[in-house]
Protein backbone atom coordinates (compact mmCIF):
# COMPACT_ATOMS: atom_id res chain seq x y z
CA UNK A 1 0.00 0.00 0.00
CA UNK A 2 2.83 2.17 1.13
CA UNK A 3 4.18 1.80 -2.73
CA UNK A 4 1.04 2.61 -3.90
CA UNK A 5 0.88 5.89 -1.53
CA UNK A 6 4.64 7.07 -2.94
CA UNK A 7 3.30 6.82 -6.63
CA UNK A 8 0.65 9.90 -5.99
CA UNK A 9 3.11 11.74 -4.80
CA UNK A 10 5.58 11.00 -7.66
CA UNK A 11 2.79 11.51 -9.59
CA UNK A 12 1.77 15.07 -8.62
CA UNK A 13 5.29 16.02 -8.23
CA UNK A 14 6.13 15.26 -11.77
CA UNK A 15 2.92 17.18 -12.63
CA UNK A 16 3.44 20.41 -10.69
CA UNK A 17 7.31 20.49 -12.68
CA UNK A 18 5.08 20.91 -16.01
CA UNK A 19 5.09 24.04 -17.72
CA UNK A 20 2.79 23.76 -20.60
CA UNK A 21 -0.09 24.46 -19.48
CA UNK A 22 -1.33 27.19 -21.59
CA UNK A 23 -1.16 30.06 -20.07
CA UNK A 24 -0.08 33.49 -21.86
CA UNK A 25 2.14 35.28 -19.15
CA UNK A 26 2.03 38.52 -21.42
CA UNK A 27 -1.95 38.38 -20.68
CA UNK A 28 -1.12 38.17 -17.57
CA UNK A 29 1.53 41.01 -16.80
CA UNK A 30 -0.65 43.53 -19.40
CA UNK A 31 -3.58 42.93 -16.58
CA UNK A 32 -6.05 41.12 -18.82
CA UNK A 33 -6.88 37.53 -17.86
CA UNK A 34 -6.19 34.80 -20.06
CA UNK A 35 -9.18 33.28 -17.81
CA UNK A 36 -11.75 36.51 -18.85
CA UNK A 37 -15.11 35.60 -18.63
CA UNK A 38 -18.36 37.31 -17.35
CA UNK A 39 -19.20 37.75 -13.72
CA UNK A 40 -21.85 34.76 -13.54
CA UNK A 41 -24.85 35.12 -10.84
CA UNK A 42 -24.15 30.94 -10.18
CA UNK A 43 -25.94 30.27 -6.90
CA UNK A 44 -22.49 27.94 -6.66
CA UNK A 45 -20.83 30.76 -6.00
CA UNK A 46 -22.96 32.10 -2.66
CA UNK A 47 -23.77 28.88 -1.06
CA UNK A 48 -26.97 29.10 1.35
CA UNK A 49 -26.38 30.48 4.69
CA UNK A 50 -25.65 27.28 6.83
CA UNK A 51 -24.34 25.26 3.48
CA UNK A 52 -21.00 23.94 3.87
CA UNK A 53 -18.80 25.24 1.00
CA UNK A 54 -18.12 23.21 -1.66
CA UNK A 55 -14.67 23.49 -4.09
CA UNK A 56 -12.33 21.20 -6.15
CA UNK A 57 -9.02 21.53 -7.47
CA UNK A 58 -8.54 23.06 -11.01
CA UNK A 59 -6.55 22.54 -13.78
CA UNK A 60 -5.58 25.78 -15.46
CA UNK A 61 -5.03 24.11 -18.90
CA UNK A 62 -8.52 23.18 -19.04
CA UNK A 63 -10.06 26.45 -17.96
CA UNK A 64 -8.74 27.43 -20.67
CA UNK A 65 -9.23 24.89 -23.39
CA UNK A 66 -12.53 23.44 -22.17
CA UNK A 67 -15.48 25.63 -22.12
CA UNK A 68 -18.01 23.26 -20.74
CA UNK A 69 -15.75 21.90 -17.65
CA UNK A 70 -15.04 25.75 -16.94
CA UNK A 71 -18.70 26.35 -16.85
CA UNK A 72 -18.69 23.49 -14.48
CA UNK A 73 -16.58 24.86 -12.09
CA UNK A 74 -18.21 28.16 -12.43
CA UNK A 75 -21.79 26.63 -12.00
CA UNK A 76 -20.74 24.05 -8.86
CA UNK A 77 -17.96 25.46 -6.72
CA UNK A 78 -17.91 27.77 -4.54
CA UNK A 79 -14.17 27.72 -3.74
CA UNK A 80 -11.39 26.57 -6.09
CA UNK A 81 -7.86 25.33 -5.66
CA UNK A 82 -4.57 25.16 -8.17
CA UNK A 83 -3.36 21.52 -8.84
CA UNK A 84 0.12 23.48 -9.24
CA UNK A 85 0.18 27.35 -9.96
CA UNK A 86 1.39 27.87 -6.49
CA UNK A 87 4.04 25.61 -6.13
CA UNK A 88 7.45 26.24 -5.76
CA UNK A 89 8.35 24.41 -8.93
CA UNK A 90 6.21 26.62 -10.78
CA UNK A 91 6.98 29.75 -9.12
CA UNK A 92 10.69 29.94 -9.02
CA UNK A 93 11.78 28.13 -11.62
CA UNK A 94 15.23 29.28 -11.24
CA UNK A 95 17.12 31.39 -8.30
CA UNK A 96 15.98 34.74 -7.54
CA UNK A 97 13.03 34.57 -9.84
CA UNK A 98 9.39 34.88 -8.96
CA UNK A 99 6.49 34.44 -11.97
CA UNK A 100 3.39 34.84 -11.01
CA UNK A 101 1.57 35.09 -14.25
CA UNK A 102 -0.16 31.23 -14.31
CA UNK A 103 -1.30 32.00 -10.87
CA UNK A 104 -2.49 35.50 -11.12
CA UNK A 105 -4.60 34.20 -13.86
CA UNK A 106 -6.06 31.27 -11.42
CA UNK A 107 -6.67 33.83 -9.11
CA UNK A 108 -8.23 36.52 -11.48
CA UNK A 109 -10.34 33.54 -12.60
CA UNK A 110 -11.53 33.02 -9.15
CA UNK A 111 -12.15 36.49 -8.60
CA UNK A 112 -14.30 37.32 -11.75
CA UNK A 113 -16.68 34.88 -10.98
CA UNK A 114 -17.36 34.89 -7.33
CA UNK A 115 -15.03 32.01 -6.38
CA UNK A 116 -12.78 31.55 -3.39
CA UNK A 117 -9.28 30.43 -4.11
CA UNK A 118 -7.21 28.34 -1.93
CA UNK A 119 -3.59 28.74 -1.45
CA UNK A 120 -1.92 25.13 -2.08
CA UNK A 121 1.24 25.06 -0.62
CA UNK A 122 3.54 26.93 1.24
CA UNK A 123 6.20 24.00 2.57
CA UNK A 124 6.58 20.88 0.85
CA UNK A 125 8.83 18.21 0.21
CA UNK A 126 7.16 17.63 -3.20
CA UNK A 127 7.27 20.29 -6.36
CA UNK A 128 10.65 21.52 -5.75
CA UNK A 129 12.80 23.05 -8.39
CA UNK A 130 15.96 21.55 -8.98
CA UNK A 131 18.19 24.58 -7.67
CA UNK A 132 16.98 24.21 -4.06
CA UNK A 133 19.05 21.32 -3.45
CA UNK A 134 21.85 23.47 -3.14
CA UNK A 135 20.71 24.85 -0.29
CA UNK A 136 23.42 24.45 1.66
CA UNK A 137 22.75 25.53 5.47
CA UNK A 138 20.36 26.68 7.89
CA UNK A 139 20.63 30.28 7.50
CA UNK A 140 20.33 30.05 3.63
CA UNK A 141 17.01 27.69 4.02
CA UNK A 142 15.17 29.76 6.22
CA UNK A 143 16.11 32.51 4.19
CA UNK A 144 14.83 30.74 1.32
CA UNK A 145 11.21 29.82 2.65
CA UNK A 146 10.43 33.15 4.95
CA UNK A 147 11.49 35.25 1.62
CA UNK A 148 9.11 33.00 -0.68
CA UNK A 149 6.28 32.74 2.13
CA UNK A 150 6.57 36.89 2.74
CA UNK A 151 6.59 37.28 -0.94
CA UNK A 152 3.71 35.22 -2.07
CA UNK A 153 1.40 35.33 0.66
CA UNK A 154 1.62 39.11 0.39
CA UNK A 155 1.18 39.37 -3.18
CA UNK A 156 -2.44 37.44 -2.47
CA UNK A 157 -3.44 39.09 0.98
CA UNK A 158 -6.95 39.65 0.55
CA UNK A 159 -7.21 37.19 -2.50
CA UNK A 160 -6.95 34.22 -1.25
CA UNK A 161 -8.40 33.71 2.21
CA UNK A 162 -6.90 29.90 3.36
CA UNK A 163 -3.33 28.95 2.99
CA UNK A 164 -2.45 24.92 3.32
CA UNK A 165 0.90 26.36 4.62
CA UNK A 166 2.69 23.15 5.57
CA UNK A 167 1.77 19.58 3.20
CA UNK A 168 2.61 16.43 3.84
CA UNK A 169 5.02 16.55 7.09
CA UNK A 170 4.94 13.63 8.00
CA UNK A 171 7.04 10.41 7.43
CA UNK A 172 5.14 7.25 6.02
CA UNK A 173 5.04 5.15 9.01
CA UNK A 174 6.17 8.08 11.59
CA UNK A 175 7.47 6.91 15.13
CA UNK A 176 6.20 10.06 16.65
CA UNK A 177 5.30 13.86 15.86
CA UNK A 178 9.11 14.73 15.13
CA UNK A 179 9.41 12.03 12.40
CA UNK A 180 9.38 14.13 9.42
CA UNK A 181 8.83 13.03 5.31
CA UNK A 182 12.39 13.98 4.09
CA UNK A 183 12.58 17.73 2.51
CA UNK A 184 15.17 20.64 1.96
CA UNK A 185 13.42 22.18 4.93
CA UNK A 186 13.63 18.76 7.47
CA UNK A 187 17.43 18.58 6.22
CA UNK A 188 18.45 22.31 6.65
CA UNK A 189 16.05 23.46 9.66
CA UNK A 190 14.80 20.39 11.59
CA UNK A 191 11.32 20.30 12.83
CA UNK A 192 11.16 23.95 13.32
CA UNK A 193 10.48 24.61 9.29
CA UNK A 194 6.65 24.67 10.44
CA UNK A 195 6.86 27.08 12.92
CA UNK A 196 9.13 29.03 10.63
CA UNK A 197 6.59 28.58 7.76
CA UNK A 198 3.37 29.40 9.97
CA UNK A 199 4.76 32.13 11.59
CA UNK A 200 5.85 34.09 8.41
CA UNK A 201 2.14 33.12 6.51
CA UNK A 202 0.76 35.08 10.15
CA UNK A 203 3.03 38.00 9.28
CA UNK A 204 2.28 38.12 5.65
CA UNK A 205 -1.32 38.20 6.15
CA UNK A 206 -2.66 38.19 9.25
CA UNK A 207 -6.57 37.74 8.45
CA UNK A 208 -5.66 34.34 6.54
CA UNK A 209 -6.62 30.82 7.18
CA UNK A 210 -3.46 28.69 8.00
CA UNK A 211 -3.62 25.01 7.41
CA UNK A 212 -1.77 22.06 8.02
CA UNK A 213 -2.53 19.69 5.57
CA UNK A 214 -2.04 15.76 5.52
CA UNK A 215 -3.22 12.07 4.09
CA UNK A 216 -3.59 8.65 5.43
CA UNK A 217 -5.34 8.87 8.41
CA UNK A 218 -8.38 7.54 7.91
CA UNK A 219 -7.95 3.82 7.57
CA UNK A 220 -7.82 0.56 10.07
CA UNK A 221 -4.39 -0.38 10.89
CA UNK A 222 -1.31 0.03 12.67
CA UNK A 223 0.43 2.52 9.93
CA UNK A 224 -2.86 4.87 9.85
CA UNK A 225 -3.10 4.21 13.93
CA UNK A 226 0.70 5.73 13.87
CA UNK A 227 0.06 8.50 11.54
CA UNK A 228 -2.59 9.44 13.57
CA UNK A 229 -0.88 9.34 16.77
CA UNK A 230 1.77 11.39 15.25
CA UNK A 231 -0.37 13.95 13.62
CA UNK A 232 -1.97 14.94 16.60
CA UNK A 233 0.93 15.38 19.14
CA UNK A 234 2.39 17.35 16.35
CA UNK A 235 -0.69 19.63 16.53
CA UNK A 236 -0.36 19.90 19.93
CA UNK A 237 2.93 20.45 20.41
CA UNK A 238 2.73 23.55 17.39
CA UNK A 239 -0.42 24.47 19.65
CA UNK A 240 1.69 24.51 23.27
CA UNK A 241 4.34 26.64 21.60
CA UNK A 242 1.53 29.27 19.91
CA UNK A 243 2.41 28.36 16.65
CA UNK A 244 -0.24 30.39 14.25
CA UNK A 245 -2.14 27.41 13.31
CA UNK A 246 -6.22 27.45 12.36
CA UNK A 247 -6.88 24.02 10.85
CA UNK A 248 -5.93 20.65 9.55
CA UNK A 249 -6.73 19.63 6.26
CA UNK A 250 -8.16 15.91 5.78
CA UNK A 251 -6.92 14.60 1.97
CA UNK A 252 -9.40 12.23 2.23
CA UNK A 253 -7.95 10.26 -0.99
CA UNK A 254 -10.63 6.98 0.00
CA UNK A 255 -8.82 3.82 -1.41
CA UNK A 256 -11.77 1.67 -2.23
CA UNK A 257 -9.17 -1.62 -1.28
CA UNK A 258 -9.09 0.07 2.40
CA UNK A 259 -11.37 -0.09 5.47
CA UNK A 260 -12.08 3.12 7.20
CA UNK A 261 -11.11 2.85 10.87
CA UNK A 262 -14.27 5.05 12.26
CA UNK A 263 -13.19 5.10 15.98
CA UNK A 264 -9.80 5.79 15.03
CA UNK A 265 -10.71 8.71 12.88
CA UNK A 266 -13.10 9.99 15.45
CA UNK A 267 -11.06 9.92 18.63
CA UNK A 268 -8.12 11.82 16.13
CA UNK A 269 -10.93 14.19 15.16
CA UNK A 270 -12.24 14.66 18.80
CA UNK A 271 -8.63 15.53 19.82
CA UNK A 272 -7.87 17.99 17.44
CA UNK A 273 -11.51 19.59 18.38
CA UNK A 274 -10.50 19.98 21.36
CA UNK A 275 -7.13 22.16 20.50
CA UNK A 276 -9.62 24.80 18.76
CA UNK A 277 -8.97 23.14 15.54
CA UNK A 278 -10.85 23.79 12.60
CA UNK A 279 -11.05 20.47 9.85
CA UNK A 280 -11.21 20.91 6.29
CA UNK A 281 -11.73 18.11 3.40
CA UNK A 282 -9.23 19.02 0.86
CA UNK A 283 -9.01 16.47 -1.70
CA UNK A 284 -11.70 14.20 -1.60
CA UNK A 285 -11.86 11.38 -3.76
CA UNK A 286 -12.25 7.84 -3.70
CA UNK A 287 -9.50 5.34 -6.10
CA UNK A 288 -11.71 2.38 -7.93
CA UNK A 289 -9.51 0.48 -9.53
CA UNK A 290 -10.17 -2.33 -7.59
CA UNK A 291 -14.29 -1.77 -7.54
CA UNK A 292 -16.22 -3.95 -9.99
CA UNK A 293 -16.88 -3.13 -13.71
CA UNK A 294 -20.15 -1.85 -13.50
CA UNK A 295 -20.72 1.63 -13.86
CA UNK A 296 -24.05 1.90 -11.54
CA UNK A 297 -22.29 -0.78 -8.65
CA UNK A 298 -19.13 1.06 -9.36
CA UNK A 299 -20.76 4.71 -8.60
CA UNK A 300 -22.75 3.42 -5.50
CA UNK A 301 -19.68 1.97 -3.98
CA UNK A 302 -18.18 4.88 -4.23
CA UNK A 303 -20.92 7.25 -2.88
CA UNK A 304 -21.04 4.67 -0.28
CA UNK A 305 -17.31 5.06 1.11
CA UNK A 306 -17.56 8.41 1.18
CA UNK A 307 -20.75 8.58 2.70
CA UNK A 308 -19.06 6.48 5.56
CA UNK A 309 -15.60 8.56 5.63
CA UNK A 310 -18.20 11.75 5.86
CA UNK A 311 -20.70 10.75 8.34
CA UNK A 312 -17.82 9.35 10.40
CA UNK A 313 -16.52 13.58 10.44
CA UNK A 314 -19.41 14.89 10.75
CA UNK A 315 -20.73 13.14 13.89
CA UNK A 316 -17.23 15.10 15.68
CA UNK A 317 -16.98 17.90 13.25
CA UNK A 318 -18.79 20.33 11.01
CA UNK A 319 -15.87 20.66 8.21
CA UNK A 320 -15.78 24.22 7.29
CA UNK A 321 -15.22 22.98 3.80
CA UNK A 322 -15.37 20.40 1.33
CA UNK A 323 -13.01 20.25 -1.80
CA UNK A 324 -12.67 17.33 -4.29
CA UNK A 325 -8.87 16.79 -6.23
CA UNK A 326 -11.10 17.59 -9.33
CA UNK A 327 -14.73 18.45 -10.35
CA UNK A 328 -14.85 15.75 -13.11
CA UNK A 329 -13.72 12.31 -14.11
CA UNK A 330 -12.35 13.90 -17.55
CA UNK A 331 -9.37 15.29 -15.30
CA UNK A 332 -8.10 13.18 -12.41
CA UNK A 333 -4.58 11.67 -11.28
CA UNK A 334 -6.19 8.51 -10.68
CA UNK A 335 -5.64 6.57 -13.70
CA UNK A 336 -2.39 7.45 -14.58
CA UNK A 337 -0.91 5.38 -11.56
CA UNK A 338 -4.51 3.44 -10.75
CA UNK A 339 -6.01 2.23 -14.20
CA UNK A 340 -8.58 -0.51 -13.51
CA UNK A 341 -7.31 -4.20 -15.15
CA UNK A 342 -10.46 -4.04 -17.10
CA UNK A 343 -9.85 -0.61 -19.08
CA UNK A 344 -12.92 0.82 -18.06
CA UNK A 345 -12.51 4.49 -17.22
CA UNK A 346 -11.69 5.23 -13.52
CA UNK A 347 -14.91 7.35 -11.67
CA UNK A 348 -13.67 9.08 -8.43
CA UNK A 349 -15.13 12.08 -8.96
CA UNK A 350 -18.44 14.12 -8.34
CA UNK A 351 -19.30 14.44 -11.74
CA UNK A 352 -18.31 11.86 -15.01
CA UNK A 353 -16.48 12.55 -17.82
CA UNK A 354 -19.82 13.89 -19.66
CA UNK A 355 -19.90 16.52 -16.41
CA UNK A 356 -22.71 14.27 -15.66
CA UNK A 357 -23.73 14.17 -11.92
CA UNK A 358 -22.90 11.06 -10.14
CA UNK A 359 -23.77 9.45 -6.95
CA UNK A 360 -20.78 11.12 -5.33
CA UNK A 361 -22.00 14.28 -6.04
CA UNK A 362 -25.18 13.20 -4.48
CA UNK A 363 -23.11 12.11 -1.05
CA UNK A 364 -21.70 15.64 -0.97
CA UNK A 365 -24.75 17.51 -1.35
CA UNK A 366 -26.63 15.70 1.35
CA UNK A 367 -23.80 16.33 3.76
CA UNK A 368 -23.35 19.41 2.88
CA UNK A 369 -27.23 20.45 3.83
CA UNK A 370 -27.08 18.55 7.01
CA UNK A 371 -27.69 21.27 10.08
CA UNK A 372 -24.80 22.38 11.82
Amino acid sequence: MSKKTHSRRDFLVRTAKAAALGISGTAALSGVSTFATPLTESSAASPAEGLIPYGAAARSDALVSDLPYRDAIIANCQMIVPESELKWAELRPTRGEFRFEKADSFVDFGRQNGIKVRGHTLAWYGAMPAWTEEIADRAEAERELVGHIETVVSRYRGQIPSWDVVNEPLAEWPANESSFRPSIWAKRLGPDYLSIALREAALADPDAQLVLNEYDVEYKGPRFAARRKALTALLRSLRDRNVPLHAVGLQAHLFAGRSIDDDGLQAMLAEIKALDLDVLITELDVIDYELPGKVAERDAMVAAMANQFLRAVGEVVRPKAILTWGLSDRYTWVPTYFKRRDGMPNRPLPLDADLHRKPLYDVIEEFRHKPA
